[in-house]
C-alpha cells in the first residue's frame, strides 16, 4: 500500500509540476503524456515486469448462453396406457436402469375385464370360423341363403378385429395373450425400461393411481449430450456449421471446454428475436455433463492476426484504454509514458494493441500497471 501511496504521489507531483507553466486548456494533453518515474528497488519490490508487443491470433467471437440437453431419443418419459394403482416401484431419482427392466406395476380390475374380453372372444373365433366356413360352401353350392352367409361372414370378421384388437392392448399393457389364452388371468400390469439410462423424475407413489397422463418417471441417458445455445438474430449469418466453440459451465466449474457446431437453426423466435444454435462437445466423457446445465459459449466465427499484449498491461481509466512505454532508463530510475491507445480484441489473457504510434521495438510495463494509473 505504501508504493501504490508513493506511486501516486510522484504521479500526481509529475502531473502538477507540468501544469504550472500551461494553461487549463492544454492540462488534460500533458497528463496524458507525463512520465511516471520508477525507482530500481520500487520497481522489483512490486514484481514490476517489462515486455514487448507480440504477434497473435484473435479469434472474432459471438457470445452465446444456453444448456447441456439430449437427443429425443435419449430421453424418455414413462406413462401408463391405461390408469390403475401403482402396487411396487423400488426404483428412486439417480438410479441407473437397462432398457426392458421392471420399473413399475399397475393394479386394476379393468385389466381382468380386458383379459376375459380377450379370452372369450378367443374361444369363440373357432366356432365363428367354423360357421362362416360351412355357411360359405353351402352358399356357393346355392343350398343356403346370401343372407346367412354374409351374416356369418360379418360375424366372424367382427370377432377376428375384436380378438386382433384385444390382443394389441394386451400387449401393451404387457399381459401376455398366450398366457391369457391358457386361463392365466391377473389383475395386474407390468411396465418396463423403454431406453437405459438414469431416473430423474418419479412422480408417483405406492398405492397412488395414474391415468394415461400422467407421467410416471422420466428416464435420461446421458452417454451423448449436446448443446442447445441461442444466439441473437444479429450474429446468426457469422455462425456457421464447423466452427469451433468454447464453453463454461459456470455454477459448476471454471474449466472450459470444446465444441463444434453441427446444426443452425432456420427459424427464428419471433418475440425474442434469436435462433437456435446445436452444438456437439469434443470429449463428451470428460465433464460429466448433465442435462439442464446452463452454459456460457463463445463461438469463433473468424480469426485476425495483431500486435498484442498481456491484459494486464491495458489500464482502462476516464473512458479511455492507456499503456505504460518505456521512454528511458536513467540513473537506475525507469521513465514510462502514459500512451492512449486503441483496444482491439482480448483473448487467453490478451488484448490486441492498435495504434500507428507504437513500434514492436518498444517496451512496456506489463505487471503493475494498474497500481500506477488505476490505483
Amino acid at each position: 500500500m505504501k508504493n501504490i501511496i508513493y506511486f501516486a504521489t510522484v504521479l500526481l507531483l509529475v502531473i502538477g509540476c507540468g501544469n504550472k507553466n500551461s494553461t487549463d486548456s492544454t492540462s488534460e494533453e500533458q497528463a496524458e503524456t507525463s512520465e511516471i518515474i520508477v525507482t530500481q528497488d520500487q520497481f522489483d519490490a512490486n514484481g514490476l515486469m517489462l515486455g514487448t508487443m507480440e504477434k497473435r491470433t484473435f479469434p472474432k467471437i459471438v457470445e452465446a448462453s444456453g444448456m447441456i440437453d439430449v437427443p429425443p431419443e435419449n430421453r424418455a418419459s414413462v406413462n401408463a396406457f391405461m390408469g390403475g394403482f401403482v402396487k411396487s416401484t423400488s426404483l428412486l431419482v439417480g438410479d441407473q436402469v437397462k432398457k426392458g427392466q421392471l420399473l413399475v406395476i399397475l393394479e386394476n380390475q379393468e385389466f381382468v375385464q380386458m383379459q376375459q374380453d380377450y379370452l372369450e372372444v378367443f374361444n369363440q373365433l373357432d366356432f365363428l370360423k367354423a360357421e362362416f366356413d360351412r355357411n360359405r360352401t353351402l352358399f356357393e353350392e346355392k343350398i343356403a341363403s346370401q343372407k346367412n352367409y354374409l351374416q356369418a361372414k360379418s360375424n366372424y370378421e367382427t370377432a377376428q378385429a375384436r380378438y386382433h384388437g384385444l390382443k394389441e392392448q394386451l400387449q401393451m399393457l404387457n399381459i401376455s395373450p398366450e398366457k391369457v389364452e391358457q386361463g392365466n388371468i391377473s389383475s395386474q400390469a407390468a411396465i418396463y425400461a423403454p431406453i437405459s439410462g438414469s431416473v430423474t423424475k418419479i412422480n408417483v407413489a405406492k398405492g397412488s393411481y395414474v391415468s394415461p397422463a400422467t407421467e410416471i418417471m422420466e428416464i435420461i441417458n446421458n452417454d451423448h449430450v449436446h448443446l442447445e445455445l441461442t444466439v441473437f438474430e444479429k450474429d446468426i449469418l457469422k455462425v456457421k456449421k464447423g466452427q469451433k466453440i468454447q464453453f463454461k459451465i459456470p455454477e459448476a466449474s471454471e474449466e472450459t471446454f470444446d465444441a463444434e457446431v453441427h446444426l443452425v437453426g432456420t427459424s427464428i423466435d419471433d418475440a425474442k428475436r434469436t435462433i437456435k444454435v446445436h452444438g456437439h462437445p469434443a470429449h463428451e466423457g470428460d465433464g460429466n455433463f448433465l442435462p439442464g446445465m446452463f452454459i456460457d459459449a463463445m463461438i469463433m466465427t473468424d480469426t485476425i492476426q495483431g500486435r498484442a499484449l498481456p491484459e494486464e498491461a491495458v489500464i482502462e481509466f476516464e473512458g479511455s484504454y492507456y499503456v505504460l512505454k518505456l521512454s528511458g532508463k536513467e540513473n537506475g530510475n525507469y521513465r514510462f509514458e502514459q500512451v492512449s491507445v486503441k483496444q482491439g480484441e482480448s483473448y487467453d489473457g490478451y488484448t490486441q494493441i492498435i495504434s500507428d504510434e507504437l513500434t514492436d521495438s518498444d517496451q512496456f510495463l506489463t505487471k503493475g500497471v494498474f497500481d500506477l494509473i488505476g490505483g
